[in-house]
């Protein structure tokens, strides 16, 4: 039996892009919250949502760990748990009636959770932690626990229903600013056989995530931030490597994936962190996100020396109109130069490449299309813009939005606004520009017999019938883009 009983609701089995992909990760904020309420005294246990195949494992953990409190702390460092998808939200909204029915006190705490308060509390929620909410937890759990008398209103940082229906909210809790009193995450509480193997056996190493930071000072309109607002709070480059050394001495990691909305903003702190790294023997293999402007000469040679295999950056677009419509705050020469500068280290670069935003053209498109044949990225991950709650671009086009505000898994792309042209001519460019670039990646092989593998040669094969689906595709662009645009209401059943 233990007190608290931690879970999530995003489900890899329910996305199924991702569940192809397989590529699996514990959610790191709730193995943090975790971590913490077990510093303080209490009795957790873990239910991981990311491998379960339902709903029903999670009444299995309760009825196995029959705890007090059954508390849903989504991974707020995952983009996936920020983009509040419907299908994780039914997943949400079948866990907490759950909990309730065994008689458990059911904590809430996430983004999508933070912007609709009153539907978690309809179904099953007890109590929301708003912002930063490790503190706020161990408060309210000592409250409801008598180790303390503190009364309700007094915990910042929450909310719950009063006596009347009316939400109660207090004032927000300040965040924390020195990181490295926390402790490390609880690693202990997860299947850490099972994701080695899934890892090992899809792609030869095992993979683990860690986050250096919370937060992001930067005010890209259409980015969410539920959680931590504008603020940036950065661990040390000492404490990072010790946590670094630990997952690779008593986990196994063989790769690392740093899921910070911006790895090392603070001057000078990537450099510091890769000295740290080999002093320590705790050199791991990692992959990263981070800012063109930020990608400087003197920080690639530290991410080289540190270990970067590749650096994801959010390049969105390669129309100057359009970054500054999304107040990016970046230049599209920065993402030829940062590009540069990476591809010269030996360090690959993904582009997150973002179509849709309100006034892009069909040239502004091209142009985005033609910074990807330039610049060569080794990867790519396509989206169009997705309005959520609390931005500025949320409030531009809320006056179009129609039931359905949600994507229902990360693979919907659906319009939910409406767009420049059809909904379909955003599905079809997203084939489109898959199509180029991986018959484009395939043909830059030839150029290194040498370098050929069984897989390059599978894709060699692939390209006759890359070049006609491209053909094809381009042809539905032109049909469609006469097409009078429209928003998209469909709406999948939540309740």
């Amino acid at each position: 039996m233990s007190e608290v009983l931690f879970g999530q609701s995003y489900y890899l089995r329910f996305d199924p892009k991702l569940w192809e992909a397989m590529q699996p990760y514990p959610p790191l904020g709730t193995l943090y919250a975790a971590s913490t309420a077990r510093e303080h005294g209490y009795d957790v246990a873990l239910f991981d949502a990311m491998l379960a195949q339902s709903e029903d494992e999670w009444a299995q953990a309760l009825d196995k760990h029959r705890p007090r409190f059954a508390v849903l702390y989504e991974d707020n460092f995952n983009y996936l748990s920020k983009m509040c998808l419907l299908r994780m939200r039914e997943a949400a909204f079948k866990m907490m009636p759950m909990a309730r029915a065994r008689g458990c006190t059911v904590i809430v705490c996430g983004s999508d959770a933070t912007d609709h308060l009153e539907r978690y509390f309809a179904h099953g929620a007890d109590f929301i932690l708003i912002g930063e909410a490790e503190i706020t937890l161990v408060e309210l759990l000592d409250t409801l626990s008598g180790r303390s008398s503190r009364p309700l209103q007094d915990i910042l940082g929450l909310a719950y229903p009063g006596p009347n229906g009316q939400v109660i909210r207090t004032p927000a809790r300040p965040f924390i600013k020195n990181l490295d009193i926390l402790p490390f995450p609880a690693w202990d509480l997860v299947d850490i056989p099972r994701y080695r193997q899934i890892w090992l056996k899809r792609h030869g190493y095992y993979s683990m995530n860690l986050v250096t930071t919370r937060g992001c000072p930067y005010h890209c309109n259409w980015c969410a931030k539920p959680i931590y607002g504008q603020r940036y709070n950065v661990r040390s480059p000492e404490n990072v490597v010790a946590e670094m050394k630990w997952l690779k001495t008593e986990f196994g990691a063989q790769h690392i994936w740093f899921a910070d909305d911006i790895l090392g903003l603070k001057p000078g702190w990537i450099e510091r962190f890769a000295e740290m790294v080999h002093a320590h023997d705790a050199v791991i293999p990692f992959k990263c996100l981070m800012r063109v402007d930020l990608i400087k000469e003197s920080t690639v040679a530290a991410l080289k020396k540190a270990g970067c295999q590749i650096v994801w950056v959010g390049a969105e677009s390669g129309s100057q109109k359009v970054l500054d419509a999304m107040e990016k705050g970046t230049k599209v020469e920065e993402i030829y130069e940062a590009t540069r500068r990476l591809h010269q280290a030996g360090i690959q670069v993904g582009f997150f490449l973002q179509f849709g935003y309100p006034g892009e053209t069909r040239e502004d498109i091209e142009m985005t299309l033609q910074m990807v044949r330039d610049c060569q990225p080794d990867d790519i991950g396509i989206s169009v813009s997705y309005p959520l709650p609390g931005t500025k671009f949320f409030e531009n086009v809320k006056a179009q939005l129609g039931e359905k505000q949600n994507w229902v898994d990360s693979n919907d792309l659906a319009m939910l606004f409406r767009g420049t042209y059809v909904p379909e001519f955003y599905r079809v460019l997203h084939g489109v520009v898959h199509q180029e670039f991986r018959m484009r990646k395939a043909l830059a092989a030839l150029r290194q017999p040498t370098r050929l593998r069984p897989a390059h040669l599978r894709q060699l094969a692939l390209i006759p019938y890359r070049l006609w689906r491209l053909h094809q595709g381009r042809r539905r662009l032109n049909a469609l883009e006469r097409l009078p645009s429209s928003p998209t209401i469909p709406l999948p059943t939540v309740s």
